[in-house]
């Protein structure tokens, strides 16, 4: 499977009400990641992504540059990239409002 890491993201701009979880569990879950996705009462979307380098590459031009259909994306950081031994997480689930 080659090396695993991880990254934690936020994404800002138009990405709350617009199904941006949504789409970023699809696109997670087809590229085998796992993690999960939250909206910020900030208005932003958070999560952590963990999984093949290669499929995280690719999730961060997602999140970053495409997003959902209707979102519009500001900023996206990118943070705590690491490299991992195993899995911490099964799934990549959206999950209920963080602050």
């Amino acid at each position: 499977m080659g090396s695993l890491g991880a990254f934690h993201f936020e994404v800002s701009g138009r990405v709350q009400g617009v199904y941006f979880r949504k789409f970023a569990v699809q696109k997670a879950s087809a590229l085998k990641l796992v993690g999960w996705v939250a909206n910020t009462l900030r208005g932003t979307v958070v999560g952590e992504c963990q999984g093949p380098e290669q499929q995280l590459q690719e999730m961060k031009q997602w999140l970053c540059t495409e997003g959902s259909p209707y979102s519009h994306i500001e900023d996206c950081k990118i943070s705590n990239e690491r490299q991992l031994q195993q899995l911490e997480f099964e799934v990549f689930e959206r999950r209920k409002n963080v602050p």
